[in-house]
């Protein structure tokens, strides 16, 4: 069985998805895969290179003009003669299965990877429409699926294969006792209009008024003017002493493990893969209480939900996190145990596989 992936270039959730699935399932003998990226400004040879050093057959198609993209994604499909073609996320979704139809590729599925995609009525008709060309509509988290639902796309078609990641690079050595810890905070998330740092900013000055110093450091880059916009409030607000910009971190699993709490403040997401891994690394979550995040915990049980948009809700979470550390530190256990239990990449590429094979025996 030979499937392509086609996904975004640009590094993000949805591209580290198709390349942990890929590596998974080129381990069995009867899945054969192939990488494509749609060129972005950090499709970098680099970065090329480190999936081809994973054994990742990569190639790259055009991301400036959408016919273009077509085109060269047609002409890999004709060469490669997959079985089945999965185009993930926004817009290549639609790109994608254009090329997949042109090409007569026999099974194509659509992977919805956030919550709230930029979908002109013009878009989602042509989503819909390739929808009836389409075996399955995949959504990355439940919330998602609900909200493929409510956009009307074919009931039959849609399912949910929640995201995973490979939890061993969160075993030993990494792990730190939840005790011997920082009492600090850390978000890792990219700077852009989705995240929403701000609202955290402002609760770790509401924290201040109150007399409670605690220490936040932020990992990630991201949009240029949504770091200096962030920098320009901290220095603001007084809390140089307090806030850290730690830049881009490639060591996420030993950073993490460093830290007793772990936010993300943010406005919508899909499934973020940084919430399992902070789980996985066994830190304490705080988090927005947005779909695709809050199917993802039972609140104050292992993980603590907060109202979106809210300094004062993040400020009043994080002082009960500080103020009670046996609960704190129990609810940081029983989301790393979630974790594990049920955000493993073998769970989800073991979905993906089922669905493979269900679909070349059809």
């Amino acid at each position: 069985m030979r499937v392509i992936h086609f996904v975004t270039g640009g590094f993000s959730g949805s591209t580290n998805v198709a390349k942990e699935i890929i590596e998974n399932t080129n381990q069995t003998l009867d899945i054969e895969s192939l990488l494509v990226l749609r060129k972005k400004k950090s499709t970098t040879e680099e970065k090329l290179n480190n999936f081809r050093n994973l054994g990742i057959d990569t190639r790259v198609v055009s991301g400036m003009l959408h016919i273009l993209t077509i085109h060269q994604l047609y002409k890999i499909c004709k060469e490669y003669k997959p079985d089945i073609l999965v185009v993930h996320g926004f817009s290549e979704h639609i790109w994608g299965r254009y090329a997949g139809l042109l090409a007569k590729v026999p099974h194509l599925i659509h992977v919805e990877h956030n919550s709230r995609e930029r979908y002109t009525w013009l878009r989602l008709k042509q989503a819909k429409w390739l929808s009836q060309y389409t075996a399955k509509i995949v959504g990355c988290s439940e919330g998602v699926k609900e909200n493929l639902l409510r956009l009307g796309f074919p009931v039959d078609k849609v399912v949910s294969i929640p995201n995973g990641i490979n939890l061993t690079r969160f075993e030993q050595p990494t792990h730190v006792p939840f005790e011997q810890r920082k009492a600090e905070i850390i978000m890792a998330a990219r700077f852009a209009r989705q995240k929403d740092q701000t609202s955290l900013i402002k609760a770790i000055s509401l924290l201040k008024l109150k007399n409670i110093e605690v220490k936040l450091s932020f990992a990630g880059l991201g949009k240029t003017a949504h770091l200096v916009s962030a920098q320009k409030l901290v220095k603001k607000l007084n809390l140089e002493q307090q806030i850290t910009f730690l830049g881009h971190c490639t060591n996420l699993p030993e950073l993490l493990a460093h830290y007793q709490i772990f936010a993300l403040s943010t406005h919508y997401e899909g499934m973020p893969l940084v919430l399992i891994e902070a789980m996985a690394s066994g830190c304490a979550i705080v988090a927005s209480e947005v779909v695709g995040v809050k199917e993802m915990f039972v609140h104050a049980e292992d993980g603590y939900l907060v109202e979106p948009q809210s300094p004062q809700a993040l400020a009043d979470a994080v002082e009960i996190l500080l103020a009670d550390k046996n609960f704190t530190a129990k609810m940081a256990t029983n989301g790393q145990n979630k974790a594990q239990s049920q955000y493993s990449l073998e769970r989800m590429a073991g979905e993906y596989k089922v669905l493979f094979r269900s679909l070349c025996k059809t």
